[in-house]
């Protein structure tokens, strides 16, 4: 006999076994999911730890189903389903392939049973039978299943899970997961020391609360946990729990501070050019800060509408045309109402103040009086989990980053550009600037549109975090002020560090004053110590301070 029909033949036979071998699993999973539609619930738990056995993933969806009230039996030919509510009933599936059946009404249906003991079973089964799939996040998901249910007959799989993995995020959850499963089903002392032990490394509520637990006292008062050592075990868990919860509290904190300063930031940088460095009191900052919030919505509405693939990319094109649109408003604004009021502060209060009303009520009859959507890009969306529980919202990082991005290009302006060289000679003495040949009038205008420019960029940020409405602007022009005055009028390294400032003790006193009297008590702060330092932490000489 030849060797090529032999090759033949053994290459036939691997084909034949690989067709035949997932169809056999796919039969023994059937077979396994049909005893969920038993009657009695012990023979239910034995049919969820045989599925479990079988570690085959295309069960998930169905213990899904199962725990979540939507497996069903269809009366007419008694098929288990997964039904989705529709006004009609439900929209029914085959539960092993995922056929679509079409809807049926609710008595078409009967669903199949499920009790308390078998949704912890079922919930521990769903952990581990996802603890190997490639995907890190369904693997971090499957462990936090494991660690609520705290099921033994998950212990071996957890071990085995922890032996071959290779992200060190997850090998973590699945340690506490293990750690939580002994101290929960073990009755070994020894063991349930060294799970407290792991238990201390972790800085989460969860695992607070199960070191806790274990401290509790009955109704006399006496322990609940018999053995002493167990108990001190506990405390030092808890301890050390505590205290990395309170470190990440306040890293929580200052990141939380951070990130309202770079908000205020952003909000008062443009204000620190208009009234620090020309001292106009501008009452429709606030508004300029609308309108460029207003401009990332008009901007994502067009990219929806034409270009739905390109949408994450719409903020890099409304950062600019929020800067040109409230620019050209706010030279318009300057020629046309702020440059015959010039040395009047009064009236250029009065008059901006009126003047903010009149574009909130366009705004309203543009946009209507609701909240408009603005939608978050997919990487500014989500957030950074660190080690220890802390979370780190990816929209204010990324806030904060533009805004010391915003202070640097300014500052470069101001300080390396002809036209910033012309602006401060302005502000400083306008009779020889104008002896010199600097168009003054013109300045002012480029000067005030650019203060206006900046408040709409950052109304792009504050889209990403706040309601876009009509009245977006009156939530921070107060709190503009506050941090011009404070840092030093005309002064932008004063406004950087007033607003990190505020920012940062605003969110320290939160905790214990509450939102309100934290942001009154800073208020009354200010003022007395405007009272001692009235040119605020970097004084400024300009044309405010001059007159």
């Amino acid at each position: 006999m030849s060797v090529a029909p032999l090759v033949r033949r053994l290459r036939f036979l691997v084909l034949l076994l690989g067709l035949l071998l997932p169809t056999a699993a796919l039969a023994d999973l059937a077979e396994d999911l049909q005893g969920l539609r038993e009657s009695s619930y012990d023979a239910k738990g034995e049919a969820v730890e045989r599925i479990l056995a079988g570690g085959d993933e295309r069960a998930v969806p169905v213990l899904e189903a199962f725990l979540d009230g939507r497996l069903f039996l269809t009366d007419a030919e008694d098929r288990m389903v997964i039904g989705e509510d529709s006004p009609g009933g439900y929209l029914i599936f085959d539960a092993m392939t995922g056929e679509a059946l079409g809807e049926v009404g609710k008595r078409d249906v009967s669903k199949i049973k499920i009790n308390n003991r078998l949704r912890q079973l079922v919930k521990g089964s769903l952990g581990a039978l996802t603890l190997g799939s490639n995907n890190p996040a369904t693997r971090i998901r499957a462990a936090d299943a494991v660690f609520r249910s705290t099921q033994t007959e998950m212990i071996p799989a957890l071990e085995a899970a922890i032996a071959k993995e290779q992200d060190a995020a997850v090998e973590a959850r699945l340690r506490r997961a293990l750690a939580a499963t002994r101290l929960a089903e073990s009755d070994d002392k020894t063991t349930r020391i060294a799970a407290l032990q792991e238990l201390g490394s972790f800085t989460d509520p969860e695992v607070r609360a199960l070191a806790a637990g274990i401290l509790v006292t009955d109704s006399d008062g006496n322990p609940t946990e018999p053995d002493p050592e167990v108990r001190a075990a506990a405390e030092a868990a808890l301890k050390a729990i505590e205290e990395g919860l309170a470190f990440n509290g306040f890293l929580a904190n200052i990141f939380q501070g951070v990130s309202l300063g770079s908000v205020l930031l952003l909000a008062a940088i443009g204000l620190a050019i208009t009234f620090g460095v020309m001292g106009v009191i501008n009452m429709a900052h606030g508004e300029m800060v609308m309108l460029g919030a207003y401009t990332t919505f008009v901007v994502q509405e067009i990219f929806r509408s034409t270009m739905p693939g390109a949408f994450d990319y719409s903020l890099l094109v409304a950062v600019p045309a929020a800067f040109v649109v409230t620019g050209a408003i706010g030279i318009g604004i300057e020629r046309g109402i702020i440059r015959f009021l010039y040395g009047r502060p009064l009236e250029t209060l009065l008059a901006t103040w009126g003047l903010s009303l009149i574009l909130q009520q366009v705004v309203r009859s543009l946009f209507g009086p609701t909240n408009r959507e603005v939608g978050n890009p997919a990487w500014m969306s989500g957030a950074w989990e660190v080690a220890g529980g802390l979370t780190l919202t990816y929209n204010r990082i990324w806030i904060i980053v533009f805004a010391l991005l915003v202070f640097t290009t300014l500052m470069l302006l101001i300080r390396r550009s002809s036209y910033g060289l012309q602006m401060r000679a302005v502000t400083q003495n306008r009779p020889m600037a104008s002896s010199m040949g600097i168009r003054t009038g013109w300045v002012d205008a480029m000067t005030f549109g650019l203060g206006s420019g900046i408040a709409g960029m950052a109304g792009v940020a504050l889209s990403q975090i706040d309601n876009v409405s009509p009245n977006l602007g009156q939530g921070y022009i107060i709190d503009s002020f506050m941090v011009v005055v404070f840092g030093g009028v005309g002064n932008l390294w004063g406004t950087l560090v007033g607003a990190l400032s505020l920012g940062l003790v605003n969110k320290f006193l939160e905790p214990y004053a509450g939102a309100v009297l934290a942001k009154i008590f800073i208020l009354v702060a200010i003022i007395l110590f405007i009272q001692k330092r009235p040119r605020g932490i970097f004084a400024q000489r300009g044309r405010a301070v001059e007159s």
